[in-house]
């Protein structure tokens, strides 16, 4: 095959500016570049061929000089597995709000406004791809819907996914969460994974061990970001997995894997945030967050530096970047100290990131903008009658997207449950929303603390119906209801009135301000939480994961309660 002449025209300046015969496009002065070989810092210039690394490792000339003044110089980090719907804001929010953060590339997984709007979802992911600064990569979601025992808004079949196999921004498909189905050879199952035959499919198999984990990383299954546990993790990787470390704003696994990240392990673990919002963000940060937390438990730096980018890049088919080096994509960080991961300025394919490059990018108009079909619901909705005041109870571990399977004595009277605030167990309900069958699950959770009052949200995964928990019913349907209002969000209702919202129209699960304003809003709708009793950091993520029934061990779906270690309704 003959290249083309803007092909060879591109190989040709390459080749010259690299070679010092020409001057380069951009020669970024005076670093010390971090070796991901050795560990060494090295005084160098880089210099910049448009979007490529032509020369490292000497002095060099260029028509555009930036003097990083003594500035270390890593690759550009690159989050290996997240839900942009999940940091509250649009694509091209997401890409002004993680890439000042040292974030270049992101691998995303449309799953949650694909449950809710089918494949417009991935039209719309994929034009917002086209515009960020940051590569924002795609993976096709998997499982829509996660599973049987849910209402989703939409299905996506074999056939739908194959037309967007070879979209130029997508990787492969995203997270497999229908474990259960790969390792009984579901026919549905396979007709998705022989789509994607020879390339990339994410993981999703939390708890997963022994001979169930072989059969499901033998179907070709090549990442995980489910382990919990650094004697999971290692099962993991020694079958062949690379395990993306987690540290969102609910699931928080990199205290536990640190100890597994060295040097040997480094080409075998890499970094993911999942979900993380605006608010945390803004308090710790994204992957540099990451970055600096496993160095102080520990880690060293060319381990978790390498994990950042290098490893990250190779397991998913990148290799044109997570090096800085000739040939390579110029995603390039300027940090002042390693431990401290403290980004000074950030270049994406060789134009530094600033207000003026982000204003050069094209608007793209926001859809499901009606996505909210709830009828409207009475406190009575809520009631939950019962012949036992033996009852399954949704048990909580702050932290983690994992819940027991607790078993609790609550107060019957007249045959209806009540809730019990001194053993900390209050209602939890699901109203589905996509206008479908109007289902409204009932049950119990502990672990909020809430004493009062009661909190509502749009974002539940992985059908996004309308979850709301509470300690009265009253304030209950008032949350509900005034989430058909705003379009969907989050709502904190107390004593007959609303104490805080956040309105999230697109889709149900993203605002259309922008990030600053989201991150904003966060702060007093967290205050009112406090307020109910809540004790939980991050209450209306760990509200998103209640009806999420591909994680053990209890969920709660519009269907009713979710025994997920059965795969069954209870």
């Amino acid at each position: 095959m003959i290249a083309d002449g803007s092909s060879q025209a591109r190989n040709r300046a390459r080749i010259l500016q690299g070679a010092g015969t020409e001057p380069a496009d951009a020669v970024i002065r005076n670093v010390r570049l971090f070796d991901l070989v050795t560990g060494d810092l090295t005084e160098t210039d880089i210099a910049i061929c448009g979007d490529t690394i032509v020369a490292t490792y000497g002095r060099f000339e260029g028509e555009t000089l930036f003097d990083a003044q003594g500035l270390i110089a890593v690759p550009g980090f690159i989050d290996t597995h997240l839900h942009v719907e999940s940091s509250l804001v649009t694509p091209l929010e997401f890409d002004r709000c993680v890439l000042p953060h040292g974030v270049t590339t992101a691998i995303c997984d449309p799953h949650e406004m694909a449950n809710v709007l089918g494949t417009d979802a991935f039209d719309y992911f994929l034009a917002c791809a086209d515009r960020t600064i940051m590569d924002l990569r795609v993976q096709l979601s998997s499982c829509v819907p996660a599973t049987d025992l849910e209402t989703a808004g939409a299905a996506i079949d074999a056939a739908a996914l194959a037309r967007y196999r070879d979209a130029p921004k997508v990787i492969g498909l995203a997270e497999f969460m229908n474990f259960p189905g790969i390792i009984n050879a579901d026919p549905a199952c396979l007709d998705k994974l022989d789509v994607f035959a020879g390339r990339h499919v994410d993981g999703h198999a939390p708890l997963l061990r022994g001979d169930g984990l072989n059969a499901y990383i033998a179907a070709g299954i090549r990442t995980e970001h489910e382990a919990t546990s650094a004697e999971e993790a290692l099962e993991k990787i020694r079958k062949g997995m690379t395990v993306l470390i987690r540290e969102g704003s609910v699931s928080k696994d990199l205290h536990a894997l640190a100890p597994l990240l060295d040097v040997a392990t480094s080409p075998f673990l890499a970094f993911c945030t999942d979900d993380r919002n605006p608010l945390d963000i803004a308090e710790e940060g994204h992957l540099d967050h990451l970055i600096r937390t496993a160095i102080a438990l520990g880690c060293p730096p060319l381990a978790v530096y390498r994990a950042a980018s290098l490893t990250a890049a190779r397991a998913f088919g990148l290799n044109d970047r997570g090096m800085i080096a000739p040939g390579r994509r110029a995603d390039i960080v300027l940090i002042g100290d390693l431990a401290r991961c403290d980004v000074r300025e950030v270049f994406s394919a060789g134009r530094r990131v600033d207000d003026a490059l982000f204003a050069t990018r094209e608007a793209v108009a926001p859809i499901g903008l009606s996505s909210m079909k709830a009828q409207p619901v009475s406190a009575d909705d809520f009631i939950a009658p019962a012949q036992s005041a033996e009852q399954p109870v949704i048990g909580v571990i702050p932290g983690q997207i994992i819940t027991q399977h607790l078993e609790a004595t609550l107060p019957l009277n007249d045959g209806i449950l009540d809730i019990d605030t001194d053993q900390d167990i209050v209602r939890v309900c699901v109203v589905e929303r996509h206008g479908r069958n109007g289902n409204i699950g009932r049950g119990f959770v502990k672990g909020f603390g809430m004493k009062r009052g009661a909190i509502a949200s749009s974002v539940g995964h992985d059908s996004h119906n309308i979850t709301v928990v509470g300690a009265d019913t009253r304030d209950m349907a008032l949350a509900v209801n005034r989430l058909g209002e705003i379009g969907g969000g989050f709502v904190v209702a107390c004593d007959g009135a609303v104490r805080a919202e956040l309105a999230l129209p697109v889709a149900g699960l993203m605002s259309d301000l922008p990030f600053e304003q989201v991150r904003d809003a966060l702060v007093p709708l967290r205050e009112a939480a406090r307020a109910l009793g809540v004790t939980l950091a991050e209450p209306f993520l760990q509200v998103a994961f209640l009806p999420l029934p591909v994680i053990p061990h209890l969920k709660i779906s519009d269907r009713g309660l979710v025994d997920v270690d059965r795969f069954a309704l209870i």
